[in-house]
């Protein structure tokens, strides 16, 4: 319908309105689904008029469209159904609950059967998650102040919910306008025209006598409306904005500091610049909606907005919603967990001002000092590893006050380092002005990325953060300024509104709500959305000077600490439902000028650097646990910093320096990994051994095989002799082999075994609570892991059973496969990021599915050809590349349904592709054993690079491709060899052959999430864990260890790698089952066997992946 046929309704139903056709209105508001009236169905909720309230709603949208609308059919059905046990009536209740409420429980059956249960009870009230429940009118109160939330929020009310504002009987105006008009047009116009009728167009008749005067300057009528008839108010969904976030009965997190801020949290002007971060239209809205909806159906708090009702019977979070992982059960913290005593003591040489873990390499520390300088230290080693002293790396691009600035050679110092969550990239921000962008790539591979003047003055902050799926820089200064970048210097967003300059930053997300808080050195505390409509919040920090907040671990719990201007020190919890102090903890007892600083270890510890000591509190004690002065040599305010596990501790030292404090398994992992020497991130691999010349045969990384194995020692590709290297039996160590079950975790997906359809490709969903599996018949099974008590995550786990999922409906996803081949087709498949939908093809049409309902939304790219691998771009899901068998690649844009590109370069099927948002290319391979290189802006070959292929082998055969988390390095699969390649410069820089036990051809490899390691199935059965970064197994896994005994010729064809646990990934094989494998709890990961075991488990068959050059060394 056209925008004016939409406006035309709008004016029908003020014209109904004002006329009181209320029926008719409410009818035409739910045929039409332009407006969604607020009022009304208010009203229709608190009367029980449960019938019409679901009819109502069916207009806008149904059960199975998305995750809020499920919600809000659950909770009307849920009300009816627990008013139906109050009344006592049974067999209504039963009703309900096999009409209404079955539905729900294909999503959650543990909550089914719950609430089932509440049969059986004379009160459902004697349960003790509702025995809060009030009388009925209250409980509809907060069911409905609930579902207004999730409608809100629920993209399909978007611009639902206004109705636009207009003047009352606009209607009517344009109808006397048009009047006008057709009466300025009547060839004998009469001075009181007598208008009769709408059906047809006024003309005036002629009359008897001299013509009357011409009425071209006046109204010709007007059609009167009834007096007294109410205004249009009634169209409004809901009170002023202020009023109604006020009157929420829950608010929660950031939207309820702003209803309940002091009068300064008036909205603030904020300064937006052009830039390319997509903004959603329901940005305000949703702040305004304090808190987003539960995942799925769940049960409402009746007693008060902080108590989550009926918690274990909440299910779990469907596939496209990100949230923070539930924390696992686990012991009661102790003081053995806490990293309190001193494992080493390192010299920086300046006073260091900063420092930060990296996100995942635990034993890696970035740190910055007064100096300018920053280093990144091994700790394992004890060494730097990179330093980069300061220097400007763009004079020219510098404003004129900077340069001015560094004329008087004003020294400039690191106010703040950080890492961004994946670990490839590093922000520092100096004391004057600049902040450095670098790309981290490996030890030795710190690249200068950009160099941003970010503000004028001191850089206080700088923190990472991800809005709207785009990887950003927020920052702060002495100018009083918060601003947010991307990655390559373009300005998205200034927020103006401090008084003072800002001191810290603390982006976060709640759900679907990205915000930023930041305070100054006045104590003030302002929030901001990544939008236009500055700060939502305007409260004092206590003590009102300068204030660090940070969140605990999994997000769920906000801290901040500070110092006043008299010395005081202040660490306390907030209650975000309420913008309010939770908690205050006490132990601070001296005055010290200067600013105290402090950290969060996972969900348990606070850690405090005060009076030359660090104190630590239990988070949910306010009295100080323990404190240790780390044998000495603290300043009176040391800095600290947990690592991501909270087993190591640094902090700064009086001696320019820092010290390592750490608990028995921050010890245990130094010591893993000073003596894995095979981890690159470690031990620097020299370049010149496995670096492919142009032209030359690439260096291959040969498997040494122990002493006393009769296994043969393969040859380099690069005509290395292997019997000239020396083993230095000090450092020597012994490949980890899994030969039994019990030497590891798995379970078996059920619904798989003894199936005849092989699998031939498979993933994990995103959010790592399920996988999805693709048959040779083109059919896909969906298993998801449920969230309970044995397993509180809901992630994928080999410890835990997971459901072969499918929809009510019974409905398969099942490809189009009629008039296929099934022999010949190439299956292929993809995922969008969100984990709603899905598309794959076996031969036949590509069909988009929807990942709930398993419903087909589309179907697109009729072969012939026929597409033989999917790939989704990484920042639009509308535009896809679909590799084909005719060797070209369409890029294909779904919500115009045409082929914006297409490729050509390879010349026979495309059987991989990947892409690159930081190199801005896609990288193609083909069934040619060629890897092409695609520009993302102009869609153009750069360049075209053949795979080495062993003597004698044919340069045929499926190629897959898929990026390092650096997005510079990629990992190119074939049966003959691994592969990695830097894209940036578009060539092979290392290889691995099939050899000795692992001899057999590759059947499919894939990288862990964190890409250290490369999982790697063969044909015969067996499975290697290799380093990633050198191409060394570190573990073999025999079929032994997870093949029924028995069942030759199984095998796997396809692997898969957990989306965040690096050490977790699952297999298909060619039976049809599918098998998910993980290290035991014990182990821990994948890996080599400690030096002092290996002496006393020699295997024959044990091979060491080290290089001839390496060993000699």
């Amino acid at each position: 319908m056209s925008s004016l046929s939409r406006e035309l309704v709008f004016l029908i139903l003020q014209f109904l309105e004002e006329e009181k056709f209320k029926d008719s209105v409410h009818r035409l508001e739910k045929e039409s689904g332009f407006f969604f009236n607020v009022k009304y169905f208010d009203e229709q909720v608190l009367a029980g008029e449960w019938d019409e309230v679901e009819k109502y709603l069916s207009g806008f949208t149904k059960v199975d469209d998305n995750r809020y609308s499920m919600k809000i059919f659950f909770e009307i059905r849920k009300q009816k159904y627990l008013e139906a046990l109050d009344r006592q009536d049974k067999a209504k209740a039963v009703e309900i609950l096999v009409q209404d409420l079955r539905v729900f429980s294909t999503f959650n059956e543990e909550l089914f059967k719950e609430i089932t249960q509440l049969l059986t009870l004379h009160n459902f009230r004697e349960n003790e998650q509702l025995s809060k429940y009030g009388d009925t009118k209250t409980a509809r109160g907060i069911m409905l102040t609930e579902i207004k939330k999730l409608i809100e929020a629920n993209p399909l009310f978007r611009d639902k919910l206004m109705f636009p504002t207009l003047r009352s009987s606009r209607l009517r105006t344009l109808i006397n306008q048009s009047l006008n008009w057709q009466h300025q047009l009547c060839k004998n116009p009469r001075p009181n025209p007598d208008i009769k009728t709408l059906f047809t167009d006024h003309s005036c008749t002629l009359q008897n006598g001299p013509l009357a005067p011409s009425a071209v300057n006046q109204p010709v009528t007007t059609l009167t409306k009834p007096a007294a008839f109410p205004s249009l108010g009634a169209h409004g969904p809901f009170p002023p904005p202020g009023a109604a976030v006020a009157a929420a009965a829950n608010p929660g997190a950031l939207a309820s500091w702003m209803a309940t801020g002091s009068g300064a949290s008036a909205v603030q002007p904020a300064v937006v610049t052009p830039a390319l971060m997509p903004l959603p239209q329901n940005q305000v809205s949703i702040l305004k909606r304090p808190r987003t909806p539960p995942p799925t159906p769940g049960i409402i708090d009746y007693q008060n907005p902080d108590h989550e009702l009926m918690k274990r019977l909440r299910p779990a979070p469907p596939l496209e919603e990100v949230t923070y992982p539930a924390p696992r059960h686990q012991a009661p913290p102790s003081l053995e967990d806490l990293p309190t005593e001193m494992a080493m003591a390192l010299h920086q040489g300046s006073t260091v001002t900063s420092m930060e873990f990296h996100p995942l390499q635990n034993t890696l520390l970035l740190v910055g000092c007064a100096s300018g300088e920053i280093t990144l230290w091994d700790l394992a080693f004890r060494k730097k590893l990179v330093s980069r002293p300061f220097k400007i790396w763009d004079m020219a691009n510098c404003s004129h006050q900077f340069q001015a600035l560094i004329a008087k050679e004003t020294p400039i110092s690191v106010t703040r380092v950080a890492w961004s969550p994946d670990g490839k990239f590093i922000g520092v921000a100096y004391t004057k002005h600049l902040i450095h962008l670098y790309t981290f790539a490996g030890p030795n591979d710190l690249r200068q990325h950009s160099e941003i003047e970010a503000h004028v003055g001191a850089v206080n902050d700088l923190a990472f953060a991800n809005p709207h799926e785009q990887r950003c820089v927020v920052t702060c200064g002495d100018d009083k300024l918060v601003k947010v970048w991307d990655v390559s210097g373009r300005k998205h967003f200034t927020f103006e509104g401090h008084d003072a300059p800002v001191y810290s930053i603390c982006p976060h997300h709640k759900e679907n709500i990205q915000f930023i808080f930041s305070t100054a050195i006045d104590g003030k505390i302002k929030a901001w959305l990544y939008d236009n409509m500055g700060s939502r919040v305007d409260y004092d920090a206590p003590g009102k000077w300068c204030t660090t907040m940070l969140y605990s671990a999994d997000g769920t719990r906000l801290f901040s600490c500070g110092t006043s201007k008299d010395g005081d020190s202040f660490l306390v919890e907030w209650n975000e439902s309420e913008g309010s102090i939770k908690r205050t903890y006490h132990g601070f007892l001296k005055k010290l000028p200067g600013v105290v600083q402090f950290d969060t270890s996972k969900n348990h510890f606070l850690a405090v650097g005060e009076d030359g000591q660090i104190k630590f509190w239990d988070m949910n004690n306010i009295n100080v646990l323990t404190s240790t002065d780390a044998e000495g040599g603290l300043p009176a305010l040391p800095r600290l910093r947990f690592n991501r596990e909270g087993n190591l501790l640094a902090v700064t030292t009086a001696d320019n320096g820092f010290k390592i404090l750490a608990n028995p398994a921050g010890f245990r992992s130094l010591r893993a990994m000073e003596s894995s020497a095979f981890d690159s991130m470690r031990t620097p691999v020299d370049s010149s051994v496995n670096k492919a010349v142009p032209g030359a045969p690439v260096a291959s990384v040969s498997s040494k095989v122990e002493r006393g194995s009769p296994v043969r020692i393969s040859t380099m590709l690069n005509g290395v002799d292997p019997s000239k290297s020396r083993i230095d039996e000090s450092t020597e160590k012994q490949l980890a082999e899994i030969l039994d079950p019990a030497q590891c975790r798995q379970t078996t997906l059920p619904e798989t075994a003894g199936s005849s359809t092989k699998v031939v490709r498979l993933l994990y969903t995103n959010s790592g609570g399920g996988i999805l599996a693709l048959g040779s018949n083109g059919n896909q099974r969906l298993w998801k892991w449920i969230r309970n008590e044995q397993n509180p995550s809901g992630k994928a786990t080999a410890t835990v059973v997971p459901q072969h999922w499918q929809p009510n409906s019974g409905l398969l996803m099942t490809n189009d496969v009629s008039g296929v081949n099934l022999e010949e087709a190439a299956p292929c498949i993809a995922l969008s990021k969100n984990d709603s939908y899905v598309m794959s093809a076996a031969g036949g049409k590509v069909s988009l599915f929807n990942m709930m309902t398993f419903k087909v939304m589309t179907t697109f790219m009729q072969p012939p050809p026929a597409s033989t691998f999917l790939a989704f771009h990484p920042q639009d899901n509308n535009i896809i590349a679909i590799g084909m068998e005719d060797s070209t690649i369409h890029i294909y844009n779904v919500r115009v349904d045409e082929v914006k590109s297409k490729l050509k370069g390879h010349q026979k099927r495309i059987t991989g592709l990947a892409f690159s948002t930081t190199l801005n290319i896609l990288v193609s391979s083909g069934a040619d054993a060629q890897i092409c290189f695609w520009s993302i802006d102009t869609w153009e070959k750069r360049k075209s690079v053949a795979i080495q292929m062993p003597a004698g082998k044919a340069a045929n055969g499926d190629t897959r491709v898929q990026f390092h988390v650096d997005q510079i390095r990629i990992l190119a699969v074939h049966e003959t060899q691994l592969a990695i390649f830097d894209a940036s410069k578009m060539e092979c820089i290392r290889q691995w052959t099939p050899q000795d036990s692992l001899s057999a051809p590759i059947s499919s490899a894939m990288y862990s999430c964190n890409s250290q390691l490369i999982y790697t199935a063969f044909r015969d059965g067996n499975i290697g864990v290799f380093d990633a970064d050198t191409l060394r197994l570190r573990c073999r896994i025999s079929p032994s260890a997870y093949l029924p005994q028995g069942n030759q010729g199984l095998s796997p064809l396809v692997v898969a790698a957990h989306p965040q646990e690096p050490n977790q990934f699952a297999v298909g094989l060619n039976d049809g089952s599918v098998k998910v494998i993980e290290p035991t709890e014990a182990e821990g990961k994948w890996g080599m066997v400690p030096p002092s075991e290996a002496i006393n488990n020699t295997s024959p068959s044990t091979t060491s992946n080290q290089t001839p050059e390496q060993l000699q060394r």
